[in-house]
């Protein structure tokens, strides 16, 4: 890690946007010259080491990350992405200079390291091509994400590139063919083993790695195409001039089956540790990044969560909870359950990601009590578990004091990335559905029933069909298979980075992200009459609802349905909804390119939508 670390200075960019010349061809600060330095299989490491240290996401971006504003999260503000009538290209970010520097550091490798390719074996001149070219890709695929239609940049820019500094963006079509191309050659030539490869601290990237990003990136754009009639950014159908839909996810399939055939990794029995411990389980992590009492390397994730007035009050939604089925693999028939029973014969799962009876945090002096909810850190009545650290000094300061290192891919995603493969392309087979859904419900959720579609003991879900297909603006015919999976995707992944938000991108149904329950807000716990007159007791704590009393650790404040305020949804008694008005249109499938890089760069264009704001 101090390695990591310590090449930040050979890979120093200059950040600022003086003007778009300025923008891409900017010299690093770099006390060497690519002659002078790419010279060995040491300096390969180290400028890699580098790029690693730049690309790993930190533990606020995997567990703070989009996801704290998907259906599954409410909080006490949105972002203003969503309020209505807010956002525009006036205030959008993301296209100055220093959001393109890494794919600068990248190609300045890329460009340079024919320097030390007689000094290095070829099968590791290849191994450090690929990894270089796994950034590309990665970097280059999380912009698309955002802003569809994008350069892809394989050289260093100079101020001759007219094309590039002054000329319009490349379609998203031939930028994916190329990401592809750059995840392929990762796949067939990073190294499965070796020194500077594998790692107990799941840090390096090898082969694994690489087929495991790839089967991400190939699954989304499949999946994207496959939802999405016309490419956002110009409202246009898609050319089919590069891979199509289904090659796309056929990609996608074969590259998460051969993690799965490898026999490399298996799932960690400890859902809960794979988000707590400071050691990475490397019998699930791909790739992660550690944290280190040792290397003062800390952050205060734990604290976000539960801190009433520095956070976003992160708060589990009903229709999250709903998603996890019974321990005999059938879903609930109803959300109307109190919340002191409804942990009761469900997932595993839920309990590790949302606080249930009967369980502990650690007071100031190390002792053992009831984790009770707090009200005032929670809009919803439920709180967050996941990635939460239950000792005092965690919980309670602000400074970077929590120690949990991050998975950021992980043999469980992978199984979730095969099985959507294979049930999008109608592959689906009893087989494959134990070896990946069965595999997850089994080993992380504790479920009998591994709850094949068509199989004896399969029960169909009609919230969850009418969740994805009933009053989405663009409703698409879900087999059973696909709905399933989506569901495992909701409980396995969701608040790890953007996967929940990203999944209702590329699945064109990102309208579900405002419509919410009635329109009205986020839905929480549910209150049954008696416990609204007469309160709750829940791990050791007396809870009400009232009217009269202000919102405090133990009671909400019942008002009108007016935003920022709680409400019941029966009046009396039902669900607990935070009210809030949120807006949602067809054209923030995508973000808008900043006016400031459109005042330097006119040929950019606006993406289809935000032309007039």
């Amino acid at each position: 890690m101090k390695k990591i670390l310590s090449i930040l200075a050979l890979a120093a960019l200059v950040a600022g946007l003086d003007s778009c010349e300025d923008f891409l061809t900017r010299s690093p600060e770099n006390e060497f010259s690519a002659d002078q330095f790419f010279r060995s299989e040491t300096d390969l490491q180290y400028y890699t080491n580098g790029l690693i240290d730049s690309a790993l996401p930190s533990a606020a971006s995997m567990a703070l990350g989009d996801d704290t504003w998907s259906d599954f999260c409410g909080t006490r503000e949105s972002t203003q992405f969503f309020w209505p009538d807010r956002y525009t290209p006036a205030i959008a970010s993301g296209w100055s200079y220093g959001n393109f520097a890494f794919l600068r550091k990248v190609a300045y490798m890329l460009d340079n390291m024919y320097n030390a390719q007689d000094k290095v074996s070829a099968e590791k001149y290849a191994h450090y091509e690929g990894v270089a070219r796994f950034f590309r890709a990665f970097s280059t695929f999380n912009r698309v994400k955002t802003f569809g239609d994008m350069y892809y940049i394989d050289h260093v820019v100079n101020t001759a590139d007219s094309t590039i500094l002054y000329g319009p963006r490349q379609d998203r079509e031939f930028v994916m063919h190329k990401v592809v191309e750059d995840l392929a050659y990762a796949c067939e030539n990073c190294l499965a083993n070796g020194a500077g490869v594998r790692t107990d601290g799941c840090v390096y990237i090898n082969k694994y790695v690489a087929l495991a990003l790839a089967s991400r990136i190939c699954l989304y754009e499949g999946t994207y195409r496959k939802y999405h009639s016309v490419n956002p950014s110009t409202g246009q159908p898609w050319t089919g001039e590069f891979e199509s839909s289904t090659e796309l996810l056929q990609l996608a399939r074969d590259y998460a089956k051969a993690v799965v055939e490898s026999g490399v990794y298996s799932l960690h029995a400890n859902y809960r540790e794979l988000f707590t411990s400071k050691v990475l389980p490397k019998d699930e992590v791909i790739w992660g990044r550690t944290y280190s009492e040792e290397l003062s390397i800390s952050h205060n994730v734990t604290y976000n969560y539960c801190s009433t007035t520095s956070s976003q009050q992160y708060s589990p939604t009903k229709e999250y909870v709903m998603m996890f089925l019974g321990s005999d693999g059938k879903p609930l028939s109803s959300g109307a359950i109190s919340v002191t029973k409804e942990f009761n014969n469900r997932d595993k799962r839920l309990s590790a990601c949302v606080v249930g009876p009967g369980q502990k945090r650690q007071n100031q002096a190390g002792a053992d009590i009831d984790f009770s909810p707090n009200f005032t850190w929670t809009e919803t009545g439920y709180v967050w578990l996941k990635w939460i650290l239950t000792d005092y000094t965690s919980m309670t300061s602000s400074t970077n004091m929590s120690l949990n290192s991050v998975p950021v891919l992980r043999y469980g995603e992978v199984l979730l990335n095969y099985a959507e493969a294979c049930a999008e392309l109608g592959e689906m087979n009893e087989t494959i559905w134990n070896q990946t859904i069965g595999a997850l419900r089994k080993t992380h959720g504790g479920i009998s029933n591994a709850g094949f579609p068509g199989g004896g003991g399969y029960t169909a879900d009609a919230w969850l069909r009418n969740y994805y297909t009933s009053g989405v603006k663009h409703p698409a015919s879900l087999s059973d298979y696909v709905l399933e999976v989506r569901r495992e995707r909701a409980t396995e992944l969701a608040m790890e980075a953007d996967s929940r938000y990203q999944d209702l991108m590329r699945w064109n149904v990102g309208d579900i992200l405002v419509r919410r329950y009635r329109n009205k807000g986020w839905r929480g716990i549910y209150i049954t009459a008696a416990e609204a007159a007469a309160g709750f007791d829940f791990n050791g704590k007396h809870y009400t609802v009232s009217t009269s009393r202000s919102t405090s650790e133990t009671n909400y404040k019942i008002s009108t349905a007016a935003d920022k305020a709680w409400t019941l949804s029966e009046g009396s008694y039902g669900y607990l909804i935070y009210n809030y008005e949120l807006q949602w249109h067809d054209k923030m499938y995508l973000h808008p390119i900043p006016a400031t890089a459109l005042n330097v760069n006119p040929k950019l264009g606006q993406n289809e939508g935000w032309q007039w704001q």
